[in-house]
C-alpha cells in the first residue's frame, strides 16, 4: 500500500512538471506571436495552469470561505481574459502554479513510523498453564499470568520476573547503552529484548497499559498537535484581496478605464511573494543535504530558526552506543593490566552476554595476540562467567560473583573501581586462581567531535540539553566531559516529552536529536526533531523532521547558522517582492504600466527572489574550510 501511495504521488509531481513545461512552451510561442491555426498558444497555459487555481479558489469560497491568494490570482486571470489580455492570464497563472509546485515538493512523503512501533509489538506470548506450555495471542494475556520468554524473544507484556537470570536490551524503552541483568523481582517492559536465558514473568500491564502501547500513544498525540506554517503570501491574502479589489474600483470609476484596473489586479498578484519562502527553502535544503542532512518536513528549517534550546539524546547520539575497554586496573602486584586483560578476553571468549562479546571485541581491535582459546566455559547467569584458560581458572563478572566464591575485595581496591562506576562505567571483575587480580571498566565511548560541536551550539546560540534514559553517574561524566550544564538522566520517553514540554510552555523552542526508539515520541513533539540516520532507528528517523545520514555532528552547526541564514534571505525575498508590486501599483494606477507589461515585470521581480535564494546552495558558514 506503501509503494502504491509513493508512486501516486510521484505520479502527481510528474504530472504537475509536465503541465508546466507546456505551459512554458505555450507562453514562448505566445510572447513570439506564433498562432497555429490562428488561436493564441497562451490559452493553453490558461487550461492547464489557470484552471486548477479557479477551482481551487471556488471550493475555498463555498465551502469555508477561505480566502487565499488563489482568491486575487483568479479575479486577475478573468478580468484578464475578459479584456482580451491573453498572455497576461497564462503568465501569471504560470508563476502561480510554479511557486505551488516549488512548495509542494519540500513538503515530506507520508511517514510509516507509527506502524514500525506497532510492528514492535509481539504477536504471540507463551503461557504456562496446566504444568505445560500453550502459545497465545498476546492480546490475550491477562494481569497475573506467568509467562515463558526464550532467548532473543521479545517481551509481550510489562511484568515482573519470577525466576531464572537474564540480561535485557532496554533501549527501546529507556535507551540505556548497555543491556540491563535481570533477575528475579525485577521489573521488564514489553518491547525489549532478552538477550540470553529464558525465564519466567508475571504479568503486570497488558494491552494498552504496556509500555510499548504507550509509547505508540504519545507518538500519534504529539504529531497530531504539531502545527504547519502558513505560506506567508495566504497569510496576508484577506488583505491584499481587499486592497487589491478597492484599489482596482476606485481608479474604474476615477479614471473610467478598465484596462487599469485588470493592470492593477495582475500587478497585485503576488507571484514573487509566493515563490519568495520556497524558493529559499529548497535552496537551503540543497545546501544541507551536501552536508548530509535529509530534511524530512519542508518547513522544519524554517522552524529551526526560532529554536533556542536543543536536548540531545546520549548513547548513540553524543556516545557511539557501543560498549568498549577503556581501562585495565591491576589490584595485584603478581599480575600485569596486560595479562590480566587477555585472560578476561580469552574466559569471554565464548560468553554470549553483551558485555562479554564488548571485551572481545575490545581486546581484537587493540592487541596484536590472538585470544587463547580457554579449555572449559560456564555461563553464570546475573553473575559473570568461569572459564579454564591456561590451566588456570579465570572468574570474570560482578560483585555478586566474588562474593559467591568468597572472594574478597578490599575496602580501598573498591573504592577505586567505584571510580570508575562514579563515571558511568560498567566493572567486570577478574580473579584467578580464587585471587582477586583486577578489573576491566567498559563504558560507551564519546564521539570524538562532539565537545566542539557542543561549544559551537552555545554560540550560535543555543543552549544544550541532556536527556538520557542512562543513569545518573553515566550521564554527569558525559555532560562533565561536554560541557552541558542542563542534565537529565533515567528519562523514559514520557520523561523525555515532559521536559520538552516544559521547556516550550517556557516560550523555549526545543530541538531535539536522538537516535533511538525510545526518542520517537520526544522528536515528535519537539519544535524541530533531528535523527541520527546512520545508526538510528528506521522509527525515529520517520518521527524526525530532519535525518543525519551520516552521523557526524559536527555537521549540526552549519544546520542551525544555515536555518537563521534562510530566514534572512526569506525576509529579503518578501520586502523586494512587497516594494516591487506597490511600485508597480502606483504605475498601473498612473497607466504607465498595462497588464502584459505588468506581467512581465511580476516575471522579472521572480527571478530576482529565485537568484537570490539560489545563493544559499552554496552558503557557509564563517571559518568553514572543510569539505562536507
Amino acid at each position: 500500500m506503501e509503494k502504491l501511495e509513493h508512486l501516486l504521488e510521484w505520479g502527481g509531481v510528474k504530472k504537475d512538471v509536465a503541465c508546466l513545461v507546456l505551459s512554458g512552451i505555450a507562453l514562448g510561442m505566445s510572447l513570439l506571436h506564433f498562432r497555429p491555426f490562428g488561436l493564441d498558444t497562451a490559452w493553453i497555459a490558461i487550461a492547464l495552469c489557470g484552471i486548477p487555481i479557479i477551482l481551487e479558489a471556488i471550493i475555498g469560497l463555498v465551502t469555508a470561505f477561505d480566502i487565499k491568494a488563489d482568491v486575487l490570482v483568479s479575479l486577475a486571470l478573468i478580468a484578464s481574459v475578459i479584456i482580451g489580455e491573453i498572455f497576461a492570464a497564462g503568465e501569471v497563472a504560470f508563476i502561480m502554479q510554479l511557486g505551488a509546485l516549488l512548495e509542494d515538493m519540500t513538503v515530506a512523503k507520508a511517514r510509516a513510523g507509527i506502524e514500525k512501533l506497532v510492528h514492535l509489538t509481539p504477536r504471540t506470548a507463551r503461557r504456562l498453564q496446566n504444568g505445560g506450555e500453550v502459545i497465545i495471542s498476546a492480546e490475550q494475556v491477562q494481569p497475573g499470568d506467568i509467562l515463558r520468554v526464550f532467548p532473543g524473544e521479545t517481551i509481550p507484556v510489562d511484568g515482573v520476573v519470577v525466576s531464572g537470570q537474564t540480561s535485557i536490551n532496554q533501549s527501546v524503552v529507556t535507551g540505556e547503552s548497555l543491556p540491563v541483568d535481570k533477575g528475579p523481582g525485577d521489573e521488564i517492559f514489553s518491547g525489549t529484548v532478552n538477550q540470553f536465558g529464558s525465564f519466567d514473568m508475571e504479568a503486570t500491564k497488558v494491552g494498552d497499559d504496556s509500555s510499548i502501547q504507550r509509547m505508540i500513544r504519545l507518538v500519534q498525540s504529539v504529531d497530531a498537535g504539531k502545527a504547519k506554517i502558513v505560506g506567508i503570501a495566504d497569510r496576508w491574502a484577506t488583505w491584499i484581496v481587499v486592497i487589491a479589489l478597492t484599489a482596482a474600483a476606485l481608479t474604474w470609476l476615477i479614471t473610467g478605464q478598465i484596462i487599469r484596473a485588470v493592470t492593477i489586479l495582475v500587478v497585485f498578484c503576488p507571484c514573487a511573494l509566493v515563490l519568495a519562502t520556497p524558493t529559499a527553502i529548497m535552496a537551503a535544503i540543497g545546501n544541507a543535504t551536501k552536508h548530509g542532512f535529509l530534511v524530512r518536513e519542508g518547513d522544519a528549517l524554517e522552524r529551526l530558526a526560532a529554536v533556542s534550546c536543543v536536548t540531545f539524546d546520549k548513547t548513540g547520539t553524543l556516545t557511539c552506543g557501543t560498549p568498549q575497554v577503556n581501562a585495565v586496573v591491576s589490584l595485584h602486584r603478581d599480575w600485569a593490566e596486560e595479562e590480566i586483560y587477555r585472560l578476561c578476553a580469552s574466559a569471554e571468549l565464548r560468553s554470549e552476554h553483551p558485555l562479554g562479546k564488548a571485551v572481545v571485541n575490545s581486546y581484537k581491535n587493540g592487541s596484536c595476540e590472538e585470544i587463547q582459546q580457554p579449555e572449559s566455559f560456564q555461563m553464570i547467569p546475573g553473575q559473570g562467567v568461569r572459564a579454564a584458560v591456561g590451566g588456570r581458572e579465570v572468574l570474570a563478572g560482578n560483585r555478586e560473583l566474588l562474593t559467591k566464591n568468597h572472594i574478597e575485595l578490599p575496602e580501598n581496591e573498591g573504592e577505586m573501581a567505584g571510580k570508575y562506576l562514579e563515571m558511568g562505567c560498567t566493572v567486570i571483575y577478574v580473579a584467578v586462581d580464587k585471587v582477586l587480580a583486577g578489573f576491566l571498566a567498559l563504558s560507551d565511548t564519546l564521539r570524538q567531535e562532539a565537545p566542539d560541536t557542543i561549544r559551537q551550539l552555545e554560540a550560535v546560540p543555543v543552549t544544550p540539553v541532556l536527556l538520557t534514559g542512562d543513569h545518573g553517574a553515566a550521564a554527569s561524566y558525559i555532560a562533565g566531559k561536554l560541557g552541558i550544564r542542563q542534565v537529565y538522566a533515567n528519562c523514559l520517553p514520557e520523561d523525555k516529552l515532559l521536559r520538552i514540554e516544559e521547556y516550550q510552555n517556557g516560550g523555549r523552542q526545543v530541538c531535539m536529536v536522538g537516535d533511538g526508539i525510545n526518542d520517537a515520541p520526544a522528536l515528535k513533539k519537539a519544535y524541530v526533531g533531528i535523527a541520527m540516520g546512520g545508526i538510528g532507528s528506521d522509527i525515529a528517523i520517520d518521527a524526525a523532521d530532519i535525518a543525519l545520514i551520516n552521523d557526524r555532528i559536527r555537521e549540526l552547526p552549519h544546520l542551525f547558522l544555515l536555518a537563521k541564514r534562510m530566514m534572512v534571505t526569506i525576509k529579503c525575498n518578501l520586502t523586494f517582492s512587497m516594494t516591487l508590486n506597490f511600485i508597480a501599483i502606483v504605475l498601473a494606477i498612473t497607466g504607465i504600466l498595462n497588464p502584459v507589461v505588468g506581467a512581465l515585470v511580476h516575471n522579472a521581480g521572480s527571478v530576482i527572489v529565485i537568484v537570490n535564494s539560489a545563493f544559499l546552495l552554496n552558503w557557509k558558514k564563517r571559518g568553514e574550510t572543510h569539505k562536507p
